[in-house]
């Protein structure tokens, strides 16, 4: 089934999904919002979308995938881990949450054929997050740009952090420079995308966002090289305005980068270093090296652990480090052995970002944004349906009954 197939209220699924994975905690927002009604808020919305997607599957008709197959095993080892109640009963919560979110990427998977249906609903929904940051920046810049970040740029309307908000910014604007340069969209509509974005992550002052984009840009505009025009002059021209900005601007870029840091702590990435240390240094049975230590906030010692591979380990163990591995190689895999095409180089540019941003960034063992992102790049890897039916064998004519046969004559 063609990418036009796919029903609208799929849109309102994924929209769901997105706004699930927004989070409960972030900057304090201009109208004080209890955490509980946002818990309440997010997680309705999961509820919300796996009931509408199983209306819209009834039938239960779903797609095999490597990469709902190696999500499920992870979510198998997540209520391994958590069954010992180390982390407590919110453990238990966060893999119903996660259960929830896997079975509605299940149901979602019939509509997934390679087409960019839900390359558009992802750059629609976060489009209208942004909205929101952008719309609290104009009713308050104090409440957006709070002193306590820094004078970052935070959510004022919902709790966002810069670091999300930066995610969010970079990862729709590589998107849609994509779909310009592959002809999907017009560049009016692009740039009213685009524009607002890149001023949004300028403001958040986030660097893996912005070495996200521009590396997983390089990787899939790369490619794109020997068989799109359009991508070659698209980097052509990027390379030359680098060269200039960086001679031009190379202290602002630099203040910019810094942040207003010390050599000392950005070298041990604004205390992350500390902590992951420590992370590795605490004893652990050997039940809790294969399996970790349950579902949590992705914190060790009251501290974020701020990086993907060693919040898998602290939660799912060695065992959940191995399967979210695999699903990041799996795709990548997948992605280099099919032809070149606009569907491909989107799922590069997601998968290579998720890559970057998970140094210092946690959500690829849990339900995230990150596992949306690597969603959409799996829909973008699969195979259309038609292609996957065999083809009717043609019976020779010479077998075909003479009364079977139809006249040639006309």
């Amino acid at each position: 089934m063609g990418a036009d197939h796919t029903p609208k209220i799929a849109g309102t699924v994924w929209g769901l999904l997105v706004l699930n994975t927004l989070g409960s905690a972030g900057a304090k927002t201009i109208v004080p919002l209890p955490r509980s009604l946002i818990q309440l808020v997010t997680m309705g919305a999961l509820i919300a979308a796996f009931t509408l997607a199983l209306a819209l599957n009834v039938r239960l008709r779903i797609r095999p995938s490597a990469f709902l197959f190696l999500l499920t095993l992870l979510l198998v080892s997540s209520v391994i881990s958590s069954a010992h109640l180390e982390s407590g009963f919110g453990a238990l919560f966060r893999c119903v949450r996660l259960t929830l979110f896997v079975g509605t990427l299940w149901l979602l998977s019939r509509w997934w054929d390679g087409g960019l249906t839900f390359v558009r609903h992802h750059i629609r929904m976060y489009f209208a997050v942004l909205g929101s940051v952008a719309a609290g920046l104009v009713v308050s810049p104090g409440a957006a740009m709070p002193d306590l970040y820094g004078g970052r740029l935070v959510g004022a309307l919902w709790p966002l952090t810069p670091p999300q908000i930066g995610q969010y910014a970079a990862v729709i604007t590589g998107l849609t420079v994509l779909l310009v340069l592959g002809r999907r969209t017009d560049r009016t509509s692009a740039a009213v995308v685009i524009v607002p974005s890149i001023v949004l992550l300028a403001l958040t002052h986030t660097r893996t966002a912005t070495l996200g984009l521009l590396i997983g840009l390089a990787l899939a505009i790369g490619s794109l090289f020997l068989t799109s025009a359009a991508a070659r002059r698209f980097f052509t021209w990027a390379v030359l305005c680098s060269a200039v900005a960086a001679a031009a601007l190379g202290s602002v870029l630099e203040a910019w980068f810094l942040r207003g840091q010390s050599q000392e702590n950005f070298s041990n990435l604004t205390g992350r270093a500390k902590v992951w240390d420590a992370l590795l240094a605490a004893p652990r049975s050997t039940s809790e090296q294969l399996f970790g230590v349950g579902l949590g906030d992705k914190s060790f010692g009251g501290l974020p652990i701020d990086n993907s591979w060693l919040a898998v380990y602290q939660e799912q163990g060695l065992t959940g480090v191995a399967l979210v591995a695999a699903i990041i190689i799996v795709l990548g895999g997948v992605a280099l052995l099919r032809p070149p095409s606009l569907s491909r180089a989107c799922a590069i540019f997601l998968i290579s970002y998720c890559a970057i941003a998970s140094y210092t960034e946690a959500g690829l063992g849990d339900a995230s944004p990150y596992l949306l992102h690597l969603t959409v790049a799996a829909a973008l890897l699969a195979t259309p349906a038609e292609a996957t039916t065999p083809a009717t064998p043609e019976v020779p004519r010479r077998h075909i009954p003479h009364w079977a046969r139809r006249s040639e004559v006309t």
